[in-house]
């Protein structure tokens, strides 16, 4: 318990880190908000809906202090501010609008990179030498090197404009009615394979290395010959004896990549236009939508943070030696 409030006193200090970093940052960037809008509408607006709007966006004349008190309570109770983009939508409906897609396409490409890959690289490094060790992680590695818009755009192409299997945009065809029915659920997976497929290529060779190097020390430590005297069979010894440790630094990463999926595959939504927050980052980059902008930094943050606290849950579950100090 002790172990698990420390990590989570210091989970919550890079929290407030990073709530700060995001208040003083875009107030140190030329320009602002409601000045972008004022030269959008081309002098139409009046100087009392000027004052509105910069204390809409929190830029009015109060003290610099007041303003980071009122952000970190707006923070907590879950307003992140106007989108200017879309005004007047704040940015949490956004954010809330587009993140349920990123994380079904980012957490299905995740789980399964995730579960090939070490099942690759534990049976490759168990049978070294083999087929599979030989073969699969070069090649793996070599696709995985790709430039990533390369790879989208050719698979965009083979499966997508000349064979004509899967379509090539967005989440659902346009007009279908969303619902948890069988043609929209249908719908939405033929529509989640190729970007799917694309990440997996991509991640799948880094997952397979990494559980081989780890599995092939493993399989040199004295349990593991212990194990083998005792005349245990190679499968059990495999999966319940060396796979089992070698695991523990794949589930950190693990925590790692789901909190980074938070952020979306940023050029995986622009390829192939899925609605996703990587997708409504750029759009909100080019817009020059600062509380949007905000909002999405302060979310993955989030998600990076909860998701590493879960892990070192996880890990002092999987691992006793973290809890002997």
């Amino acid at each position: 318990m002790r172990l698990i409030l420390r990590n989570l006193g210091f989970y919550l200090l890079a929290f407030w880190a990073s709530i700060t970093l995001n208040f003083v940052l875009p107030r140190f960037m030329p320009g602002d908000p409601v000045s972008r809008m004022f030269a959008q509408a081309q002098g139409t607006m009046q100087p009392d809906q000027i004052a509105q709007l910069r204390k809409l966006f929190g830029l009015d004349n109060r003290p610099l202090w007041e303003q980071y008190v009122s952000y970190v309570k707006s923070v907590f109770t879950g307003d992140l501010g106007i989108s200017i983009s879309r005004f007047p939508t704040p940015v949490s409906d956004v954010i809330g609008s587009q993140i349920g897609w990123t994380l079904l396409l980012g957490g299905i490409a995740l789980v399964i990179a995730a579960v090939l890959g070490n099942l690759l690289g534990i049976v490759a490094a168990w049978r070294r030498g083999g087929v599979l060790d030989s073969a699969f992680p070069p090649l793996l590695i070599f696709v995985g090197s790709f430039p990533y818009f390369w790879l989208a755009m050719g698979a965009l192409y083979l499966f997508g404009v000349s064979l004509g299997w899967f379509p090539m945009r967005h989440a659902y065809d346009v007009g279908l009615t969303p619902g948890f029915n069988g043609e929209f659920l249908s719908n939405v997976a033929t529509h989640l394979v190729l970007p799917a497929l694309t990440i997996v290529l991509v991640s799948i060779g880094g997952w397979m290395l990494g559980m081989r190097n780890t599995m092939i020390a493993t399989a040199a430590e004295d349990y593991i010959t212990m194990a083998e005297a005792k005349g245990l069979s190679p499968s059990r010894i495999m999966f319940r004896y060396a796979a089992r440790n070698a695991l523990l630094p794949s589930v950190t990463n693990f925590g790692m990549a789901l909190g980074f999926v938070v952020g979306g595959a940023l050029l995986t939504e622009v390829v192939f236009a899925y609605p996703g927050i990587g997708y409504q980052l750029l759009m909100a980059v080019q817009g020059l939508d600062y509380p949007l902008m905000q909002g999405i930094f302060l979310t993955i943050t989030a998600a990076v943070l909860l998701a590493n606290f879960l892990v070192d849950l996880v890990y002092v579950r999987l691992d006793p030696r973290v809890r002997v100090r």
